[in-house]
């Protein structure tokens, strides 16, 4: 679960105080955990619920990163596969936070753009934007990553 909420949270210390809000979440409101799927699923559920209310108590409204305006570049794929996992990982966790919890949320977690822009109180249509700029600014540092090792 700690993985979880290492994408979610801007530090590794945030994500530390995720997973502990999380878990008293989950050991407060046990019983009404319903039987219905598995119970990983459910915690992992409360974790994600968690790291977006912690996202939402301390989200820049009008936080700007310079990275709307990217040009679309294509990458290699073979760039992507030359990673580890913890520098992918590293990469998530730099994003901006509205685009780091898009991400999380659709292209990680599996949820649609409208269940995603629920649980984040924001429209699709918005959903949609930020996970298109979250995508960008991964291949533009996917692409210096591959210019440095090339």
């Amino acid at each position: 679960m700690y993985a979880v909420c290492l994408r979610y949270a801007r530090t590794r210390e945030d994500a530390a105080d995720i997973l502990q809000e999380g878990f008293v979440k989950v050991f407060t409101k046990l019983d009404q955990f319903q039987f219905q799927g598995s119970f990983e699923g459910w915690i992992r559920r409360v974790m994600v619920n968690t790291a977006l209310r912690a996202y939402q108590k301390q989200r820049y409204d009008y936080e700007q990163t310079g990275y709307e305006r990217l040009p679309d570049m294509p990458v290699d794929p073979d760039a992507v596969s030359l990673l580890s996992e913890a520098e992918l990982m590293g990469l998530v966790r730099r994003l901006p936070d509205g685009y780091r919890s898009v991400f999380n949320l659709v292209a990680i977690e599996g949820y649609s753009h409208a269940e995603a822009a629920e649980m984040l109180g924001i429209q699709e249509s918005t959903s949609r934007s930020q996970l298109t700029k979250a995508r960008r600014y991964l291949e533009e540092e996917v692409s210096k990553i591959q210019k440095i090792t090339t």
